[in-house]
């Protein structure tokens, strides 16, 4: 027997080490934005989910300070409890109405929202259908519930098919789920057709919206009401982190879906409710969102411009690589050979006064650079990354 019960520790870091998976946090002493202070040094920031620019707006700044004031620092318990505010339910009217459902439940983190609603809709005796590229608290979600889990391969709609013809008699429910825009590929789930499939095979389907809310549709309701899928019966959860630029998780649906959850969804009935400053900045963001549609202009205005330009350089050169033909949403992908090469070449652009870093396993199965798009980028930055991409070309 060893002495230490921890040794394990040091054998594993090594490991971690070895195979570049290594991971430290980086300290930004800014306000978020375009342009931000990572350790001492000014950079693009070009790693942020803050799509709409709105994590560091006055407004949003000033409603959760006003908030504080009139609520306290805290929510201090369950909902259930000592927790719940009259702000709390004004945001999930506004949750409701953004996503054009009958009413909405706020989590305290987009996490709690998907293993707490997987979790408590199905258990043991039933099926989940997944797609491979989800995200990690779909996956664990899925874990969670105790339900058979088969995964399908990403965005294939013929082997999702077939796996419903021949599994879904064996189990009393069946939960289809995946991302509206998968966050490290930037592509989307084929959503109509998921819909087709989950009413034929009596499926529920639920479909996380995360990096779809505030930059997709006409008024920014999401994926769902991009593909023109508003009003139909499905599951739609989403976080308020990131085109919302403030903190928590939403489930939108219909009331006896949400009232169900609210009487056995343990991640909500356990955990203490949202900040106040929190949820009046939400609360503020899909305000702004629906009064200033320019913003998710300029956002799509930018993903253009960047894409012409790379495309205008891929004419010139082969180098760069990203895949600018089917460019789906605000996040474009530089595939690289391996985890060494990935943190190499973020090292690099960083240097170059850009802030793009590695992404790599186990996150995802090929490591890459992730651009993501924000509103508040201008035209110099996007033309700034185009040149460091096409001097790395050469170099590499």
């Amino acid at each position: 027997m060893p002495n230490n019960p921890y040794n394990w520790i040091d054998k594993s870091l090594s490991i971690i080490h070895k195979a570049n998976w290594y991971r430290s946090v980086k300290t930004i002493d800014s306000l978020p934005g375009a342009i931000i202070k990572l350790e001492g040094k000014k950079l693009i920031n070009f790693a942020s989910n803050d799509y709409l620019g709105l994590a560091g707006d006055r407004r949003l700044i000033e409603a959760a300070i006003q908030a504080t004031k009139e609520f306290g620092t805290g929510s201090t318990g369950s909902r259930l409890l000592t927790g719940h505010r009259e702000i709390h339910q004004e945001l999930e009217l506004e949750i409701a109405k953004l996503k054009q459902t009958e009413t909405a439940l706020v989590f305290s983190s987009g996490y709690l929202a998907n293993i707490g609603v997987i979790s408590s809709v199905v258990s043991k005796r039933d099926l989940i259908l997944s797609d491979k590229y989800n995200h990690s608290s779909l996956k664990n979600g899925a874990i969670l519930s105790g339900a058979e889990i088969i995964e399908y391969s990403h965005n294939n709609i013929e082997e999702l098919t077939n796996q419903l013809e021949q599994y879904r008699e064996k189990y009393r429910r069946s939960l289809i789920i995946t991302d509206s825009v998968f966050s490290m590929d930037g592509d989307l789930c084929k959503l109509p057709l998921l819909l087709d499939l989950a009413e034929k095979y009596n499926s529920m389907l639920l479909v996380d919206e995360a990096h779809g809310t505030g930059v997709f549709g006409m008024n920014g309701g999401g994926c769902v009401e991009y593909f023109n899928c508003t009003g139909k019966e499905l599951i739609q959860i989403g976080t308020l982190s990131k085109a919302l630029g403030s903190l928590g998780g939403y489930v939108a649906g219909s009331k006896k879906l949400i009232e169900f959850l609210r009487n056995r969804t343990p991640s909500w009935i356990y955990t203490t409710g949202l900040t106040p400053a929190d949820t009046a900045a939400a609360l503020t963001a899909i305000k702004i969102i629906k009064k200033e549609p320019e913003r998710r202009l300029k956002l799509w205005q930018n993903v253009e411009t960047l894409i012409n330009l790379l495309e205008i350089e891929n004419r010139q050169r082969s180098e760069v690589k990203a895949t600018t033909k089917k460019y789906q949403s605000p996040i474009i992908c530089f595939p690289l050979k391996n985890a060494a090469e990935a943190l190499e070449v973020g090292e690099y652009l960083k240097q170059k006064g850009i802030f793009a870093p590695a992404i790599r396993p186990p996150t995802v199965n090929t490591s890459r650079i992730r651009i993501s798009l924000m509103a508040t980028h201008e035209t110099t930055h996007l033309q700034k990354l185009v040149a460091a991409l096409i001097n790395l070309g050469k170099q590499y």
